[in-house]
């Protein structure tokens, strides 16, 4: 009973919002933010419970051999995530009630927030691949309707179908890969499918597709590929990483929810929950671990030539997410261990930062320009030091909880894989650089606008979620939190200690050349025109712009010519004719006059006759 709670509490409240109170800020807000804090107490009461047998599915379609069931699956997985969605998804809805308070819209926006929980719920729950998709086109619908909460900026209303059709590319191969299953296993249940001890599974004698036979080890490898291309739609990995930046452009909260514990890191938690399956194919776990790499040291480096704050986080979020993609594709048994323990870490600092984000930008009055800003740690005392504790496990200082999770994961590259390794270190040496840089922007020295100049702290309702979550950065990878204990144990390398002294030597340095740079600086100093790529974001947008207008909007002209002036006179238009004409000439055979009838009857016996004798 308390999994049917968790899952349809939030769509109550997102219906009970969007159908009755959209008018009714107050009360709206209210609804949605008691539903999310009751999912989070219940979350943890679950979790708390303990060990919980495999639930009883309600079966929803029964074809043949082709049925669908609904679920719930609550092991440990299940568990560490639904604790992290509740738990950061309701601190972000009471910091929403102080960030939005002035917005007109706040009661649809509440309504947009519930109907999103219900959704990454729904995901994390899920006991079977059709369930979980479901799931997963609701979270992009959803996100949809927050990235483009303010749809009257075309920026935002731009974004938003950015973000939409990007994760729909990714969705298709999602789609293709959980047809591949049903293929291989005939079954959608995960607990099935885990219980299979070989893959492919034994049964499976040979494939054949076209009239020629396929290997299995193939299918494996194109199924679990298959299947990685939806989260690399959701997590935004390379090369469908350009949604991430420009979701930007929904509301602050917004960000903090879809870059913290959600919908970013469905993905992740995907690969984790078929394990099994991707697992089986070397080749695939390559081609994932190699696509994580790329998107850590990429994502990595654009943040160090970004202004805008959030777009800072942004990119940030896109370099974490690479590094959990670039462990689970090591190839090892239960190396997503370290993975999710990173993105149950990063959850709480991620979160934080954006925001310790929001709230900058709400007391400089939506001022996003890191270079208008500046000596905000003497005006906003809390939200600098909650601030600087997001940045310090972000950096991976030791103490915080961003240092034992980035510990693990680089152990388990330096163990399996030194290149990989070698790429995280540095990815780690940027991080400092650019979360420095911003520290030091931001907060240190003196007020670069009229805005910073007179900025103060912000109202309770956005600093309290501040302070719950700075202390979860920083005391989240200890032991005694018990997240380790939730996932299998990992294997690490015996000389640990050359792991850390690779890191913490990334950590100073890094951050030692930021601040020798960026200390009290008015703008920008790195200007160099060898920069300009980095900052242009390696032409990502405009190179899929120039496909999108130029070669697939060539293409579409074409069809449309083949369409009108092929198609439409040759076979359509011409058959339309040929049949109006025929129906034409019948209409006038129909005059009314009996001896028009019989002549016509003479003539056409007289014609069979003739035809029978010369046949």
């Amino acid at each position: 009973m308390i999994f049917w709670l968790i899952q349809f509490l939030p769509l109550a409240a997102a219906a009970i919002i969007l159908l009755f109170l959209r008018g009714k800020h107050s009360l709206a807000a209210s609804v949605s933010v008691l539903a999310a804090v009751a999912n989070a107490v219940l979350a943890f009461g679950a979790l708390s419970k303990g060990a919980v047998p495999p639930l009883r599915p309600m079966v929803w379609m029964n074809v043949g051999l082709f049925q669908i069931e609904f679920g719930f699956v609550f092991d440990h997985l299940a568990k560490l995530m639904l604790v992290v969605v509740t738990g950061v998804g309701a601190v972000i809805h009471v910091f929403s009630v102080g960030y939005m308070e002035q917005d007109t819209g706040r009661g649809r926006y509440f309504g947009y927030l519930s109907l999103f929980m219900f959704s990454m719920i729904g995901i994390v729950l899920a006991s079977n691949f059709i369930q979980m998709f479901l799931f997963w086109e609701l979270v992009g619908l959803s996100s949809y309707l927050l990235i483009g909460f303010w749809y009257e900026r075309d920026s935002a209303a731009q974004a938003a179908k950015k973000a939409f059709l990007t994760n729909k590319l990714g969705d298709f191969g999602l789609m293709l890969g959980i047809l591949c299953v049903w293929m291989l296993a005939g079954t959608f249940n995960f607990l099935d499918l885990a219980g299979i001890t070989q893959w492919p599974p034994q049964h499976i004698g040979t494939l054949e597709w076209l009239g020629r036979s396929i290997s299995l080890d193939i299918t494996i490898t194109v199924t679990a590929l298959l299947i990685f291309c939806g989260a690399v739609g959701k997590s935004a990995q390379f090369p469908l990483h350009v949604w991430l930046p420009d979701a930007m452009e929904g509301p602050t909260p917004v960000s903090a929810l879809i870059h913290a514990a959600t919908m970013v890191a469905a993905g992740v938690y995907m690969l984790a929950r078929i394990y099994f399956l991707i697992s089986a194919s070397e080749a695939a776990m390559s081609v994932i671990a190699a696509i994580g790499a790329i998107t850590a040291l990429m994502a990595a480096l654009i943040a160090t030539q970004q202004n805008d704050i959030k777009r800072i986080l942004a990119y940030s979020t896109l370099s974490q997410l690479g590094y959990m993609v670039m462990v689970t594709g090591v190839f090892d048994a239960h190396n997503y261990a370290a993975g999710m323990f990173h993105l149950t870490t990063h959850a709480f600092f991620k979160a934080l930062l954006f925001l310790g984000a929001g709230s900058l930008i709400i007391a400089l009055h939506h001022e996003q320009d890191i270079w208008k800003m500046g000596g905000l740690s003497g005006k906003m005392r809390l939200t600098f030091l909650t601030f600087l504790i997001g940045a310090l496990a972000l950096m991976g200082m030791p103490g915080f909880s961003g240092f034992f999770s980035k510990e693990d994961l680089l152990a388990v590259l330096y163990l399996h894989n030194k290149l990989l390794f070698g790429i995280g270190i540095l990815t780690a040496l940027l991080t400092a650089f650019y979360i420095t840089r911003l520290l030091v922007v931001v907060f240190i020295g003196l007020p670069r606008s009229a805005a910073a100049m007179h900025a103060q702290e912000s109202s309770g309702w956005m600093t309290v979620p501040l302070v719950i979550l700075s202390v979860f950065s920083w005391i989240g990878g200890y032991e005694f939190m018990g997240i380790q204990s939730l996932l299998p144990k990992m294997q690490l390398p015996e000389h640990g200690h050359v792991v850390m002294v690779c890191s913490i030597i990334a950590l100073a340095t890094g951050s030692s050349a930021a601040l020798f740079i960026y200390w009290n600086r008015a703008s920008e100093p790195l200007t160099s025109r060898i920069l300009i790529p980095i900052r242009e974001k390696f032409y990502f947008d405009d190179i899929y712009n120039y496909l999108v207008r130029n070669i697939q909007g060539t293409f579409a002209m074409f069809l449309n010519f083949i369409d009108q002036w092929v198609l439409d006179i040759t076979v359509f238009r011409g058959a339309a004719a040929l049949l109006r004409g025929v129906g034409v000439g019948l209409r006038r055979l129909q005059t009314g006059n009996v001896q028009v009838y019989a002549f016509l009857f003479g003539a056409g016996t007289v014609l069979l006759i003739w035809w029978e004798l010369l046949r």
